[in-house]
């Protein structure tokens, strides 16, 4: 038997059950939703905590832009699920990332661009 994969899957719940009470939701009847479990970040922009916002400017400029790098090669395939359909979701929505069924309808709706490079073997044409 693989006590390895259990331990694994014990260790899952016992987060999910510790973010749970860090949160309010340990002891009451009521349930999170979409959101609540997710932490403060300092870092990310706030405006009138660590932003300063003029009249003209908006959170969505440009620099305040956040981008994501899994590892040196901007991929993250070593994440993929060997079996995605045995995969358990225990915070479906209730965090940083959208449900479950909100990400496979977002997925079906968006299509797929691939954009041309301008590059000719790392010299600039342009």
């Amino acid at each position: 038997k693989d006590l390895y994969r259990e331990l694994m899957r014990v260790a899952r719940q016992w987060r999910q059950l510790k973010t749970m009470k860090w949160h309010g939701f340990g002891h009451g009847s009521n349930s999170p939703t979409a959101g609540d479990l997710a932490l403060f970040c300092p870092a990310c922009p706030q405006p009138g905590m660590n932003v300063s916002l003029s009249g003209d400017e908006s959170l969505d400029d440009w620099k305040y832009t956040r981008s994501f790098v899994m590892d040196g090669n901007f991929k993250a395939e070593y994440l993929h699920p060997i079996k995605p359909l045995d995969e358990v979701w225990l915070f479906d929505g209730l965090g940083f990332m959208v449900g479950k069924d909100r990400y496979k309808m977002h997925l079906a709706a968006a299509s797929d661009t691939v954009e041309k490079s301008s590059c000719n073997n790392h010299r600039c044409d342009g």
